[in-house]
């Protein structure tokens, strides 16, 4: 799907369900951004707060293309910021502070994703800011949280520190070196995922209520939700293995691995079958599921990759789902790229370089998908401050001049 492209256009004549909704988010690289990203595919008017000069972190990733103003734009800034505009304010200017709550009743939801504490030192934490905004809803997204205290509060969080404290890396690694990040940003996209569903539940009671209210994410909190299997696996006395005796392991084909899952007897059964072992089904030895895990390596790898020797890592899997079995192949970039599933479900959006680099970048489309629900046209993502001007004129009626003074007195990009 190509940036400005629209998928289900009939749905078009529904327009969006967040037509209407204003979010104010000062935000960055990608535990927030991802979240007011789907938001703004919703519907939602987005307007990303960033930094004087370089704008906010995710900018600074690499790899990165250069925009047209000379400066980088980061991956991880590309992957998350689709369909926002931006404007640059000082947020330790006074006239800056003065701005950004000028601005926040304007907004149904005012949006941050800084170090727990980081925003009340600013003068721009909940309290502030409801006081002059009581109907805008309050988005915190951090490590750790802001409404109940934490041993971590003042700790800094990326994605792979907050998984690492879940337990997920040393119930796959135990006393090994643990790889960081195996799933990639688990840890930003859970927390923003949730955010997201928080915020549409503030909404939801504001309509009845009038009110607004803090909506407080921890990125451990996020992670030990999607790591639901590490501590309730231990309390139901699982000890050693990944949660228990089943196969869920990859077994090489002619060109590249297959993951296959087994965990009940009737697919074990399916499986010997399958592959000319039916003699499994009567060996003491593979009488339990226990007994698949403690000859995985000795009996049962050696045959499966026997029989997988001369069909491809797709064929393969496909020959096991339609027995019954599942599996899928582990794919590599170029073999998703140009899967038939997600160039048909628009997961893949291409935004044209800025540079002098002719192939398009690649950011994952919009997930969730809805019938009466256009997908795009999507806006590229947004050059530093290009939308400060607009924004402060129309949300404050500010005119050009007083625009000029403020830029000159620092308080504004």
């Amino acid at each position: 799907m190509k940036l400005g492209d629209v998928a289900n256009a009939e749905a078009q004549k529904y327009g969006k369900p967040l037509d209407g909704v204003r979010i104010l988010a000062i935000e960055q690289m990608q535990a927030l951004p991802y979240g007011t990203q789907l938001l703004a595919r919703l519907g939602a008017d987005v307007v990303k707060v960033e930094a004087l000069g370089t704008g906010e972190s995710g900018r600074g990733s690499l790899p990165a293309m250069i925009d047209p103003n000379g400066q980088r734009a980061g991956a991880t800034f590309l992957r998350n910021n689709l369909d926002k505009r931006s404007i640059t304010v000082d947020l330790k200017h006074p006239k800056g502070r003065e701005l950004i709550l000028a601005l926040a009743p304007h907004y149904d939801v005012f949006a941050e994703n800084f170090k727990g504490g980081t925003m009340k030192r600013l003068g721009l934490d909940y309290e502030t800011v409801s006081a002059v905004a009581p109907r805008t809803i309050y988005l915190s997204v951090s490590g750790f949280g802001n409404l109940a205290p934490s041993p971590y509060d003042g700790w800094g969080a990326y994605a792979p520190i907050v998984e690492a404290m879940s337990g997920i890396y040393t119930f796959k690694w135990g006393d090994q070196e643990p790889m960081p990040a195996p799933v990639g940003a688990l840890g930003d996209i859970s927390s923003a995922v949730f955010g997201v569903i928080g915020v549409l539940a503030a909404l939801l009671h504001r309509e009845r209520t009038g009110e607004g209210q803090y909506v407080d994410i921890a990125m451990l909190d996020a992670v030990v939700s999607m790591t639901d299997l590490v501590t309730n696996f231990w309390s139901m006395g699982a000890r050693g293995t990944l949660g228990g005796a089943l196969i869920m392991n990859g077994f090489r084909a002619s060109d590249g691995f297959f993951l296959l899952q087994v965990g009940r007897e009737h697919q074990f059964e399916r499986l010997a079958k399958l592959i000319g072992h039916d003699e499994w089904l009567t060996d003491p030895r593979l009488e339990t599921r226990q007994g698949w895990v403690d000859h995985l390596d000795d009996v049962i790898r050696p045959a499966i990759e026997s029989w997988a020797a001369d069909k491809s890592k797709l064929e393969a899997a496909t020959v096991m789902n339609e027995a019954g079995l599942v599996a899928g192949p582990c794919f590599d970039a170029p073999e998703v790229i140009a899967d038939p599933h997600v160039n048909a479900r628009n997961m893949l959006v291409e935004i044209p370089r800025t540079d002098d680099v002719p192939d398009p970048v690649l950011v994952p489309g919009n997930p969730v998908k809805m019938s009466k629900v256009a997908e795009g046209p999507e806006t590229r993502t947004p050059w530093i401050g290009e939308h400060t001007d607009d924004v402060l004129a129309a949300d404050l009626g500010l005119s050009a001049d007083e625009i000029a003074a403020l830029r000159d007195e620092g308080a504004i990009g």
